[in-house]
């Protein structure tokens, strides 16, 4: 009985180049955030209200998380290049629907369709755990990231130009092109990197004990998970918190959003840099210590009652900071406890990440809209970044007693 072959689909095995790498994973990040300035106008629209027209985040989020979990193992059983370029098609019939939805039942039907886009960050990051050893892994993952971290800041400018030029069917437009360029380029550059006979799912599952019963990847999915948890806490209180508690008008709002993406983008070339040197664990034990102190300090700050808007904001650039140092590390740590369940365990450290980080936006946007002080999203993001933390020193300790049996 012959094996499979080593090449499974298509006569390309080259892997990516970094841009691409960084083009998968940043287009869903486009997609998330380039029309939130269109929202009200895509709520007159439809003739809905606008709780409604949130669905398209919150919704989106929710079944993002519920996809990662699959596009992982499936990627796992027929590889990176047919499952990336599967979930840019989807994407792009998805975006055409919602561009000529007739109704808000139906374009939240395609808005939640357009997550399977998510899947570029998922596969990016098993693509690089495919082609580099750990500590590597996280210096790669990290200069990916930074690529993206700027996308956050810029999208919402995009989103909101085109929908002030020309309507809020502009942004879906946009999207459309977009995604084209990035499906040429995955389907040009994106060579396959799962190496070896294709595995049968029942076969996976067979091995989902060795990757669940591991202490040390379950310690490196919520260190990522409470780190990311204090930034999507950020998201859903910041604006709140801006214009209610601090009374900002929507510019310098806005200029107070962009402090975490700033560190972010440094903790990101942080770790492109350091990483490899230095270690995962070294990286994630710096991160999560600088993210508590920076949330720490700015707790003290308002129970003193002298917070400001630029003390508030400036504080959460530890926010970016602190994740850019901990995630490639973690990201790159989860992966190599079992490598040849790589897409498993990224969608499902991935799930976890975006699943809490909705479950933390919806608690803090609700909580600060009963109050007229940032002290509970304070509270939220010092607690999740002291999880982390200890998640962090956990992993430590354990990889220690390992090392002394």
């Amino acid at each position: 009985m012959s094996s499979a072959p080593e090449v499974r689909y298509f006569d390309r095995t080259t892997p990516p180049h970094i841009t691409t790498l960084v083009l998968l994973a940043g287009i869903g990040a486009m997609n998330m955030s380039v029309f939130l300035p269109s929202l009200p106008s895509m709520a007159e629209h439809f003739e809905t209200d606008y709780s409604i027209m949130q669905l398209a985040v919150s919704g989106y989020l929710a079944g993002t998380a519920l996809l990662q979990v699959f596009i992982g193992p499936i990627s796992d059983r027929f590889g990176r290049r047919p499952v990336m370029l599967t979930c840019l098609g989807i994407f792009l019939v998805a975006t055409v629907g919602c561009l000529f939805a007739p109704t808000i039942e139906v374009f939240l039907a395609f808005r939640l369709t357009q997550g399977v886009v998510a899947g570029g960050m998922v596969l990016g990051r098993a693509i690089v755990r495919d082609i580099v050893e750990t500590d590597q892994a996280a210096s790669m993952i990290g200069y990916v990231t930074m690529g993206m971290a700027l996308v956050p800041m810029v999208a919402p400018m995009i989103g909101g130009t085109l929908e002030q030029l020309y309507g809020w069917q502009a942004t879906f437009v946009f999207m459309i092109g977009f995604g084209l360029v990035v499906a040429t380029i995955a389907f040009s550059d994106q060579g396959e990197t799962v190496k070896g006979p294709a595995v049968s799912f029942r076969e996976q599952v067979r091995q989902y004990p060795e990757l669940f019963m591991s202490p040390r990847f379950w310690g490196y999915v919520f260190a990522a998970a409470f780190s990311s948890g204090a930034f999507f806490a950020f998201l859903g209180g910041a604006p709140i918190v801006a214009t209610k508690v601090f009374g900002l008008d929507p510019f310098y709002a806005g200029m107070g959003f962009g402090a975490p993406p700033v560190g972010y983008a440094l903790g990101n070339y942080l770790s492109g840099r350091f990483a490899t040197k230095t270690g995962i664990n070294r990286m994630m034990i710096i991160g999560a210590a600088l993210l508590t102190f920076g949330m720490t300090m700015s707790t003290l700050v308002t129970l003193t009652g002298i917070g400001t808007a630029f003390l508030f904001f400036g504080f959460c650039v530890f926010v970016g900071l602190g994740n850019g140092l901990v995630l490639p590390s973690a990201t790159a740590g989860m992966l190599s406890v079992r490598p040849h369940l790589a897409g498993t365990a990224s969608g499902l450290g991935t799930a976890f990440m975006i699943g809490g980080g909705a479950f933390m936006a919806g608690l803090t946007g609700s909580t600060l809209d009963l109050t007229q002080s940032a002290l509970p999203l304070n509270v939220a993001m010092v607690i999740s970044s002291a999880l982390s933390l200890g998640c962090v020193v956990f992993v430590i300790l354990r990889e220690r007693q390992l090392a002394r049996s």
